[in-house]
């Protein structure tokens, strides 16, 4: 794209070249979101798995975390 071509798309658009950057900043941050959300679930879903196949080890498990927390000074 000519130095040109980049000045008029840049005064059609208001004269603001960052106005792309900040769309794409967004937009990248929007993806980030989803594939984090996306992540959780399917850890949420793994873990409830895991959790009817191994009934015990998830209760011993559990009841460790517990008594982590309530040991955990802040």
């Amino acid at each position: 794209m000519s130095e040109q071509q980049s000045r008029r798309d840049t005064e059609q658009h208001g004269g603001h070249g960052n106005t792309g950057r900040a769309e794409q900043e967004q937009d990248a941050e929007a993806a980030r979101r989803r594939r984090r959300a996306q992540f959780l679930r399917e850890r949420a879903e793994a873990r409830a798995l895991r959790e009817r196949v191994q009934p015990r080890r998830a209760k011993v498990a559990r009841l460790r975390r517990a008594m982590r927390m309530r040991t955990f000074r802040w």
